[in-house]
């Protein structure tokens, strides 16, 4: 049982000898974005002259102005800005004739037992646990078929009260000729075609393909193809899978630190702007194609940015979510300002949490047997689990990608909150929903499935009406609280770093 996650980590060869961990090609921090695949993929489609766009040469406010604006505007929220903040372009835009709007996260309904939370400032309401879908009709040994996907969204969306579906063009991951990219997004509209009613009930949430393929004319582009394959004529909420320009946070390795050489390689140097984003999705969203945009893998600059570049264009319509990885063992959005970003106080957007169980590791699956990659002295148990995977750390490729979650650290506090969820009578993957889903910094929890009886695990964990659905007892969320003061960011840590490592993690990425 795992959540969202893209693994996208590319070989760089490198001859160098390496110290003792398993043999791997080595890769580079900007392979870990695929930016090569995606130029490969998507050839002719990377960013255009100034022929691709007649307003390219418009004078745009510049990138500085934006960062200024930003800077300065969240310090100063009266006058201009207190007016702009109750505007419909502010953090999603309602539907004309609509005078919704609100503090982000907000509670606004109640259905079957599911909390509704408002996404943004806007009028998008979501469900607080969204279907997770990034293996739906892939080729993973455990990718539910689209028989099951649709089970999946009868029990969620017409039984229990779940509106929110997060999906990608880009899925399912991983893909094969048979069940190509954009499998999962038709089997989501296949299950809509049934009922015409169906599309009403639920939100949308898809995503663009990130890098070097997110230009304003790829960006109208790729929706369309993902229009046709939903068979609707709008989407609810638009992404970005992972920012167009270098960050170091937008890869699944260990990389934290900002490396500026990294913003001159050919495959950022010239990636779209702030304004030409914000400028894409507020066209679609003026023409009925969306009703609200934002980023996935980003930051709390990301986040900021962009709304200032919406703020700066006439008819511009900010961001209403931002979606990144967090949990238990990873609670650095809520620590490196992009809660504090996303508050109604500030810009007032909407989050929407995935891996919340760290890939499956949070369900304390892997705690008393190590995954099939941990295992390097007892092939044969390797091999064994290899061949017999309990889930996605089992597996070659994804177990070396995502192998942060199991970092020496990560373990560490991994099997502490496992005794508190024991000691508290309830299960790891329990503890782990119940905490996510009351953290004030969320409005939706991301959670994958690949059996209904997960899924109705999860859904336990969200009924507002069953004692699973209540917050965590006081004493219990201070235990937790008391393990992650000790062990702050242990994901981003680790105790497997060799001396001739040379700056590079164990997918290759660039560390620290």
């Amino acid at each position: 049982r795992g959540d969202d996650s893209t693994p996208r980590s590319v070989g760089c060869a490198s001859g160098r000898a390496r110290s003792p961990r398993p043999a791997r090609t080595m890769s580079c921090i900007s392979a870990s974005l695929v930016p090569r695949v995606v130029s490969s993929r998507r050839a002719g489609r990377s960013r255009g002259d100034a022929r691709d766009d007649p307003r390219a040469e418009m004078t745009q406010p510049s990138r500085r102005k934006v960062v200024q604006a930003a800077g300065l505007g969240s310090l100063f929220p009266w006058g201009e800005r207190a007016a702009a903040m109750a505007g419909s372009g502010r953090g999603g835009a309602p539907k004309p004739g609509s005078s919704a709007g609100g503090p982000t996260n907000e509670t606004v309904k109640l259905v079957n037992g599911m909390r509704h939370k408002r996404m943004g400032g806007g009028d998008i309401v979501v469900s607080e646990f969204g279907l997770g879908t990034q293996r739906w009709g892939g080729a993973d040994f455990n990718s539910p078929d689209e028989s099951l996907c649709h089970q999946f969204l009868d029990r969620a969306v017409l039984e229990k009260g779940v509106s929110l579906i997060d999906t990608a063009e880009q899925y399912p991951i991983p893909s094969d000729r048979a069940r190509p990219e954009g499998n999962t997004e038709r089997i989501i509209g296949s299950w809509l075609a049934k009922d015409k009613t169906r599309r009403e009930k639920v939100v949308l949430a898809t995503k663009i393909t990130g890098g070097s393929n997110v230009t304003k004319k790829n960006i109208v582009k790729d929706l369309e193809g993902s229009l046709r394959r939903f068979g609707t004529d709008y989407v609810d909420v638009y992404t970005l899978h992972w920012p167009a320009r270098y960050t170091p946070q937008s890869n699944w390795g260990q990389s934290l630190q900002y490396h500026r050489e990294q913003e001159n390689a050919p495959w950022y140097r010239d990636h779209a702007s702030f304004e030409e984003i914000a400028e894409a999705m507020s066209d679609l969203i003026d023409a009925g194609k969306l009703r609200g945009w934002g980023m996935c893998n980003d930051n709390a600059y990301g986040l900021t940015a962009s709304c200032y570049a919406a703020y700066a264009l006439e008819n511009g319509h900010a961001p209403c979510v931002m979606q990144n990885d967090f949990s238990l063992i990873n609670r650095r959005v809520e620590e490196n300002g992009v809660t504090e970003a996303s508050s109604p106080a500030n810009e007032n957007v909407g989050f929407m949490a995935y891996n919340v169980l760290a890939g499956g590791v949070l369900t304390g699956k892997y705690l008393d047997v190590a995954a099939a990659v941990d295992n390097p002295r007892d092939p044969e148990l390797a091999e064994r689990l290899l061949n017999d995977p309990r889930g996605r750390m089992d597996d070659y490729s994804w177990g070396k990608t995502l192998y942060r979650y199991r970092s020496g650290p990560a373990g560490d506090a991994t099997r502490q909150y496992a005794a508190i969820a024991d000691a508290a009578g309830v299960s790891l993957t329990e503890l782990a929903l119940r905490w996510c889903r009351a953290r004030d910094g969320v409005t939706s929890s991301l959670i994958g499935h690949t059996s209904m009886a997960q899924l109705d695990e999860t859904l336990a964990c969200f009924d507002a009406n069953g004692d699973k659905g209540k917050p965590l007892p006081a004493d219990v969320a201070w235990e937790i609280d008391r393990v992650h003061m000790r062990n702050r960011l242990p994901i981003f840590a680790s105790d497997r770093v060799g001396r001739d490592w040379d700056g590079a993690g164990e997918i290759g990425e660039r560390v620290p």
